[in-house]
């Protein structure tokens, strides 16, 4: 089977998961997933696996991603800022439903594959950064949408002083090894709310010695 014939099969096992947003499956579509996994990998580039990518991390299967962006609601008119670049496939997703993508990510050699990604891919609305993910982009405008693509055991206290009014946030809450939550933080006037999306399992979400605090 082609890579192409994979890909078509991929949607459609993701339309039977419940993704129905059509920016979310036209970016899945044009996301060329096997550049973003190791040459062995490439014949499982499309199936709906987590895959290896060095250091210890993994690449996101597809539902996972998908269910992720879907979850966000964002559209053109929206800023995102993403924690845990890792092979840079959630990012390059959002990249197309996203105005503006900004992206951190801890390891500096997985960072600068992504970043050679990106500038192959031609994807021009990507700043990326080596960091603290757990401290977001302090100097940066607040952001419309946050996703955190690593399992956090407290919700970040700086995330959630960058993300606007009525903006919401998406990331696994729970210990490594332990079942993690999948939530959707949205912030309004009168303060945080919560809902769960379902379980998932993530790498860690480390803090370079940072307070972290619960918002909820």
């Amino acid at each position: 089977m082609t890579l192409e014939a994979r890909k078509i099969r991929l949607l459609m096992q993701l339309r039977r998961a419940g993704i129905t947003d059509t920016a979310v499956l036209a970016a899945i579509e044009r996301v060329p997933r096997e550049r973003f996994v190791p040459p062995s990998f490439h014949d499982q580039a499309y199936e709906n696996l987590a895959l290896p990518i060095g250091l210890g991390q993994t690449i996101s299967q597809p539902e996972v991603v998908a269910l992720m962006t879907q979850a966000l609601e964002a559209t053109k008119q929206h800023t995102v800022l993403e924690v845990g670049t890792g092979s840079g496939y959630q990012a390059a997703v959002l990249s197309r439903v996203c105005r503006r993508v900004y992206t951190i990510e801890r390891h500096a050699e997985l960072l600068k594959q992504a970043e050679a990604r990106f500038a192959e891919l031609r994807l021009h609305n990507l700043t990326s950064r080596r960091g603290d993910g757990s401290r977001g982009w302090p100097e940066s405008q607040s952001f419309d949408r946050i996703i955190v693509t690593c399992a956090a055991e407290l919700t970040p206290e700086p995330l959630l002083e960058q993300l606007r009014e009525g903006g919401c946030l998406i990331l696994p809450v729970g210990g490594q090894g332990r079942t993690q939550e999948l939530l959707r933080l949205r912030k309004t006037s009168a303060g945080i709310e919560r809902e769960e999306l379902g379980v998932v399992r993530f790498v860690p979400l480390v803090a370079d010695g940072s307070e972290r605090r619960s918002a909820g």
